[in-house]
């Protein structure tokens, strides 16, 4: 299938917004609805700085839609408000694909969760289940950009990052989720 064939699906972008640790309680969430590179939708919700609630608000925003895939930027939002790629696949059985500027560096994360949280192990495992990171160049003067799938193959993902990076290397529904989050912000 083209790019532009992939142009033409409902795809969902989720970023957060910026808090101040210790001192903001919740940061935006916005979450954004695209059909080709046309935006559809935008729904907000608040969200708990370090909570466990960023999951479940995201499903229920994307309860009211109907969508072909997920774009998450990352799976921690507003902190360590971990986003679980397995449940909103399993809930909605279209693919997942968290994108990421650069690599992810899972040791750190770790780190960091052991040190900052009780609950640690919980958040941990989110991470553990995500598969392998894979990197794709969407264009030739950019550096490249990684993600990693859930319920879907590394191909039709990278086909997907591809087809909606068209200002950056980023796509498009996370690159104006990311806009619009800020700016609540």
């Amino acid at each position: 299938m083209s790019q532009n064939a992939f142009r033409n699906k409902r795809v969902v972008g989720v970023e957060d917004g910026s808090f101040q640790k210790g001192i903001t309680q919740r940061a935006p969430l916005a979450v954004v609805l695209f059909k080709g590179l046309q935006m559809e939708g935008v729904k907000f919700a608040r969200i708990s700085v370090d909570g466990l609630d960023a999951t479940e608000k995201l499903g229920e925003i994307l309860g009211k839609w109907k969508f072909e895939a997920v774009f998450l930027a990352g799976v921690s939002f507003a902190g360590f408000n971990v986003i679980d790629p397995t449940i909103i696949h399993a809930e909605f059985g279209n693919p997942v694909i968290i994108v990421s500027r650069t690599k992810p560096n899972n040791k750190a994360v770790k780190r960091a969760l052991k040190r900052h949280f009780e609950d640690w192990q919980y958040r941990w495992s989110v991470f553990k289940k995500l598969g392998l990171v894979h990197k794709t160049a969407v264009s030739t003067n950019e550096p490249p950009v990684y993600f990693e799938t859930v319920g879907v193959r590394a191909g039709w993902a990278t086909t997907l990052v591809r087809a909606f990076s068209v200002c950056n290397r980023i796509p498009e529904p996370i690159r104006v989720a990311r806009l619009i989050a800020r700016g609540l912000s």
